[in-house]
């Protein structure tokens, strides 16, 4: 597998990053230094937090494992460089890697960062899980996530994240409860199923890219899992599906069904973004024996060579695409619109 430079953005091709609309509006209660542990940061944060306690971070490699907890509420992670590259919160175990009893991580247990607390806010930096395949023959499960959400009301305001197979796990607590995730100008990477899970997560204006593992199928850019009572789950609203892969090599998703779920009918909607030509036609695959025609995916005047209107390849009427806006996802009972720009997209 090919490997990224974590510092470099020419090597990775890095998008056009915008000043935040809030961008410095509350100095750092914090500041973090190399060589400091994030953890020790976030244990030493007040719990139970209402208003913002925002990390000021410098620019490094900030190596090991993160999991801010349920009580942490209100976090800021904020990186202090220039870039998004200049930051990078990093951990390194896949699903196979044995804990220090012999046993397994899991996929989940596999999360460089793990996010449980409610209102946390990311800016301007990087996350990263740099598992080495290629290094690491005898690890036959190589799922690596390098970022786990669980919580409601998250946001990602230019950040980049970065590893192979699941990169990116935005969940819930448990099946039918919602969690909101809203990730803005951000830059997502990996192979497959890169972003997956039942979380109500909204990419506005991200690069979305896939990496060419040599193989075909390439990979798959999404695996949702959206509970049936769930409306809201993935929607990418004016974005860019980016790869190096060969043409027609990438599935735009497939439906995951935990433990054979029958109520988790995943829902992800792509509208007005641009798709390279290494999405094929059909876009949506099945997963196993769960047929991706019974999953919620539709698209919506995409353009780029990769996208194509035909029957295998739903489109949303006028009328439905008014229903899903970035709103529509993200407003929830408690009428929540995020403060980094607008929500229009």
């Amino acid at each position: 597998m090919r490997r990224r430079t974590l510092l470099s953005a020419a090597a990775l091709g890095a998008v056009a990053w915008p000043a935040s609309a809030n961008a410095a509006s509350r100095r750092p209660d914090v500041l973090v230094e190399p060589g400091t542990s994030i953890q020790s940061v976030v244990d030493a944060a007040p719990a139970g937090a209402v208003t913002p306690y925002v990390i000021g971070i410098r620019p490094g490699i900030y190596s090991g494992q993160v999991i801010v907890p349920a009580d942490k509420t209100f976090l800021e992670f904020r990186g202090l460089g220039r870039r998004p590259e200049d930051v990078v919160i990093a951990d390194d175990r896949a699903n196979g890697t044995l804990k220090p009893d012999g046993t397994p991580w899991g996929t989940s247990g596999s999360a460089s960062v793990t996010l449980n607390g409610a209102d946390f806010r990311a800016t301007n930096l990087t996350f990263a899980n740099l598992f080495d395949e290629a290094a690491h023959p005898e690890i036959a499960n190589r799922q690596a996530v390098a970022v786990l959400t669980r919580a409601d009301r998250l946001v990602f305001d230019r950040v980049r994240f970065i590893a192979n197979q699941d990169t990116l796990y935005v969940n819930s607590t448990a099946a039918g409860v919602i969690a909101r995730a809203y990730f803005r100008d951000c830059y997502v990477e990996g192979d497959v199923d890169f972003i997956f899970g039942r979380a109500t997560a909204v990419f506005a204006r991200c690069r979305i890219h896939s990496l060419d593992r040599g193989s075909v199928p390439n990979g798959y850019v999404t695996a949702p899992s959206t509970d049936i009572t769930n409306p809201h789950g993935f929607l990418f609203s004016r974005c860019r599906l980016t790869s190096d892969a060969p043409a027609g090599t990438v599935f735009l998703g497939r439906p995951w069904h935990p433990s054979n779920d029958p109520n988790a009918i995943g829902q992800a909607i792509i509208r007005e973004t641009w798709i390279g030509d290494h999405i094929g036609t059909p876009a949506w695959s099945d997963f196993g024996t769960w047929p991706w025609s019974e999953a919620r995916f539709a698209e919506y005047r995409n353009y780029g060579p990769g996208a194509r209107t035909s029957a295998d390849r739903p489109q949303l009427t006028r009328e439905q695409a008014a229903e899903n806006e970035i709103s529509d996802f993200l407003r929830g009972s408690d009428d929540w619109t995020p403060s980094c720009g607008s929500v229009a997209g």
